[in-house]
C-alpha cells in the first residue's frame, strides 16, 4: 500500500487546539515504519517460506480469541487475496466459541474451523500450530506473559506471525523473543508486532516532518496515558485462582507486565521513533494510591527516561477517577512542537511551544487510515510477495521501554537500560509447565485475599 503524501504545510488557520546502550543506532529505532520494515538479507533460500498453497489461499490460526484476537483475525480475513481461517485456540471455551460465532457471521466463506479444530487448554496453542503448514500465519494475541512462549514455537514450526503487544513482561522473555525473531529471519519469516501505530499513515508523515527538521532538534517527549480506572472483574464461584487471574490479566504484573507497559507501550514507543533512539537509563515513582480492588496495579506513574544525548522522555500514567485525562505524545524541539501518537488521530505540528491554531503549521489532510488494517495488510502483502519482514528487534525493544520503567518505579532506583536488559528476573517461571486452568496460580493471595504490591525502595526488580 503506498504512502498517501496529500498533505499540507498550513499556518493561522483555526483548527481544535489540544490543549548501557548497546550499538542500538537511529536507524534501528525508525526501523519498522513503512519505508523501512526491519529488512534483512535472506540467509537459507531452501528455508523460504512465501505462500504454501497451490491456490495462494494463506491459512490462518488464531491463538487467544478474546477481543483483540478476535479484531486481528478480522484483519487478516480482510487482506487483499484469499485467507482462510482453520484453527483457533483460547483456554477458555466461552470466549473461543463467543470469537467463532462472530468471525463466522463476518465472514462465512472464509472460516473453516470445525469442532476438532478448536483447541482448549494451555496446550491448545500447539494443537492450532500444529493444523498449519510452514508457511501459513498465526496470530498471538493471549495475554502477554505467554507471548515468548508462543513466538518460539511458531518460528520452530516455519510460521509467519502477527503477535500484539506486549510481547513479554521480563527481560527474559524479551530476550526469548529477540532470539526467535533473529531465528525467523535466517527461516525468512514475516513478523509483524501489534504496535499499530507505526503504520498510521498520519503520524508516519508527521514523524518525517519532525525528522525533516519541523521543529528543530527534539528536545523533550511526554507519553500519556491518563483516564479512569481499569476494570476488575471478582472472582467468581468455583472459578479457579489461575482462571480468576488470566481473566483480569490486565490487572496482574505477572500476566500483563504492568500498566505503564502494556496501556503506554504505544506512545513510549513513538516517543521512542520521533526521537530516534531508545533510552539508556530511567528513574521514576509509583503507586497504588485510590484503588481498591484486590490486584497489583500501580494507579499512577511517573518515569524520567535519558536517551543518549542527555535529551528526556517523561511517562506519565494514572487510571483514576475524576481526575485530568490525556491519551497521546507531547513533543518539544528546539523551535516548535508536536501533539500526536495514540490517541491523536490528527497529529499536528507547531511553531514554537504553544499549541494554539494561530501557531498550526502541519496537520495532516490525506484520507482516512485504519492502522489495525494497514498493519496487517503489510504483512501479508510481505509474505505473498516474499519481501523481507521482520519487527522483532523493535517491537522488543519498545517493550523493554515499558518494562525498564516498571523496573524505576516498582524499585525507586535509577535502573540502566543494561541493567534492565540483563536482569534474569521472571515475573512467572515455568508458565511452559500449565496444563490447565485448575493448576496453580504463579501468583497466589494471602489469607486476606490480597496480592503482594510492590513497594518502592524494597522491592528487587533485578
Amino acid at each position: 500500500m503506498a504512502v498517501n503524501r496529500n498533505v499540507v504545510a498550513r499556518s493561522n488557520e483555526q483548527t481544535e487546539d489540544d490543549g548501557a546502550y548497546t550499538g542500538l543506532t537511529r536507524r534501528a529505532v525508525l526501523r519498522g515504519s513503512a519505508a523501512a520494515v526491519a529488512g534483512i538479507s535472506l540467509l537459507d533460500p531452501l528455508a523460504r517460506f512465501a505462500h504454501a498453497h497451490e491456490d495462494h489461499t494463506i491459512r490462518v490460526a488464531l491463538v487467544g480469541c478474546g477481543g483483540r484476537g478476535t479484531g486481528a483475525a478480522a484483519n487478516a480475513l480482510s487482506t487483499p487475496g484469499p485467507t482462510k481461517l482453520v484453527a483457533m485456540a483460547d483456554v477458555f471455551d466461552s470466549r473461543l466459541n463467543s470469537s467463532f460465532q462472530q468471525l463466522s457471521k463476518q465472514f462465512p466463506e472464509k472460516v473453516d474451523v470445525p469442532p476438532e479444530r478448536r483447541f482448549g487448554g494451555f496446550r491448545g496453542y500447539l494443537q492450532a500450530m500444529d493444523a498449519l503448514e510452514p508457511g501459513d500465519v498465526v496470530l498471538l494475541a493471549t495475554p502477554p506473559a505467554f507471548r515468548p512462549i508462543h513466538l518460539e514455537y511458531a518460528v520452530n514450526r516455519g510460521l509467519h506471525v502477527f503477535m500484539e503487544k506486549s510481547f513479554a513482561v521480563d527481560a527474559p522473555g524479551v530476550r526469548r523473543v529477540l532470539k526467535a525473531g533473529q531465528t525467523a529471519t535466517e527461516k525468512n519469516l514475516k513478523i509483524a508486532g501489534g504496535l499499530m501505530s507505526r503504520h498510521y499513515i498520519p503520524l508516519e508523515l508527521a514523524v518525517e516532518q519532525i525528522h525533516q527538521g519541523a521543529i528543530g532538534t527534539v528536545i523533550t517527549c511526554w507519553a500519556y496515558r491518563v483516564h479512569g480506572p481499569v476494570g476488575f472483574t471478582p472472582k467468581s464461584p468455583g472459578m479457579s485462582e489461575l482462571a480468576h487471574q488470566i481473566r483480569n490479566y490486565s490487572c496482574f504484573t505477572w500476566l500483563n507486565g504492568s500498566f505503564i507497559l502494556d496501556w503506554l507501550i504505544h506512545n513510549l514507543d513513538v516517543c521512542c521513533w520521533v526521537k530516534g533512539a531508545w533510552p539508556i537509563s530511567a528513574q521514576g515513582q509509583g503507586g497504588r494510591q485510590v484503588r481498591d480492588v484486590p490486584d497489583q496495579l500501580f494507579d499512577h506513574y511517573a518515569v524520567e527516561y535519558t536517551f543518549p544525548d542527555g535529551t528526556k522522555l517523561f511517562a506519565q500514567g494514572r487510571h483514576q477517577a475524576n481526575t485530568w485525562g490525556f491519551f497521546g505524545d507531547v513533543i518539544h524541539g528546539a523551535t516548535g512542537s508536536a501533539v500526536l501518537g495514540e490517541g491523536i488521530p490528527e497529529p499536528r505540528i507547531y511553531k514554537g511551544h504553544q499549541q494554539s491554531a494561530g501557531n498550526l503549521i502541519w496537520q495532516y489532510q490525506g484520507p482516512p487510515c485504519n492502522q489495525y488494517q494497514r498493519e496487517m495488510d503489510l504483512l501479508f502483502d510481505a509474505i505473498r510477495q516474499d519481501k523481507p519482514y521482520n519487527e522483532t528487534e523493535r517491537c522488543g525493544y519498545a517493550c523493554m521501554v515499558g518494562i525498564l520503567g516498571r523496573m524505576a518505579a516498582e524499585s525507586g532506583n535509577l535502573i540502566t537500560w543494561q541493567e534492565a536488559m540483563n536482569s534474569n528476573l521472571e515475573l512467572a517461571p515455568g508458565l511452559e509447565n500449565l496444563t490447565s486452568l485448575e493448576d496453580p496460580a504463579p501468583l497466589q493471595p494471602d489469607s486476606n485475599g490480597r496480592y503482594p504490591i510492590a513497594m518502592p525502595g524494597f522491592t528487587n526488580v533485578l
